[in-house]
């Protein structure tokens, strides 16, 4: 399963509506697959939604140690094909982040 942004931030925030539907999830896949981009925007809507910094470092710091969870890095040449994605798909809103999963999805 690949994780998004938004998958972590609802299993973060017990909060959030669909938490309970987030943990689940994230429990019962047998691979959990993510980027470091969706690392790098985790933090900042963590932040904006005001939700507790140091926890927010700590879950994010957790996911960087987890054995469970595959970070892919993201390098020069995927973040190339990636804006290449969004240069050929300018009816599209998503973000670079969003590209880079399309992309590893393939």
């Amino acid at each position: 399963m690949l994780i998004d942004t938004s998958g972590f931030y609802c299993f973060f925030d017990e909060h959030d509506r669909r938490h309970g539907d987030a943990y689940n999830f994230m429990k019962s896949a047998e691979t959990r697959l993510t980027t470091s981009y969706v690392l790098a925007e985790f933090i900042p809507l963590c932040y904006s939604r005001r939700l507790n910094q140091k926890k927010t470092l700590e879950f994010a710091a957790d996911l960087l140690a987890n054995p469970l969870i595959e970070i892919v890095w993201v390098n020069e040449e995927l973040h190339k094909e990636a804006f290449a994605l969004l240069q050929n798909r300018q009816d599209k809103t998503y973000s670079l982040c969003d590209a880079v999963s399309f992309i590893i999805m393939r």
